[in-house]
């Protein structure tokens, strides 16, 4: 744990305490909620995609929770701008890792991934291959 570490650090907790893209969308192509009953997140994802019902042009997040879902969540919502559905769905608890640059434990990475599995329930909502209320880490 050298140098790096810290500095990813601390950009969780500006992610954390300034988080980039908080609220909602006033006309979301798709909104999902989603939860880790373990640690009491919630996070909601309003994505709204471009005209070619394929390319995600805005993300916004809302909810509560640690810091590590909070920063991942506002880290993803920029991350995801310009990308695909395709290439959403395609991450995976790795890219979100690699996102926030430190070695997280096992119990934290279900909070590290929320925002991640509920953009991607979302889309599959919206693309008719998945039908859930709600997203929950839990297996």
């Amino acid at each position: 744990m050298g140098l790096g570490s810290d500095m990813y650090r601390q950009q969780i907790l500006d992610h954390y305490k300034n988080p980039r893209n908080y609220g909602q969308l006033e006309d979301p192509t798709f909104t999902h909620i989603g939860e880790n009953p373990m640690c009491g997140d919630e996070i909601r994802m309003d994505v709204e995609l471009e005209n070619d019902e394929e390319t995600i042009e805005r993300v916004a997040f809302s909810g509560d929770g640690c810091a590590i879902s909070q920063a991942a969540a506002s880290m993803l919502s920029t991350e995801l701008r310009g990308k695909t559905l395709e290439e959403l769905q395609a991450m995976d608890r790795d890219d979100i890792i690699d996102m926030l640059g430190v070695d997280i434990s096992p119990m934290r990475v279900k909070c590290a991934v929320l925002a991640e599995k509920v953009a991607q329930d979302g889309a599959a909502i919206y693309q008719g291959d998945l039908d859930v209320e709600k997203t929950t880490t839990e297996d």
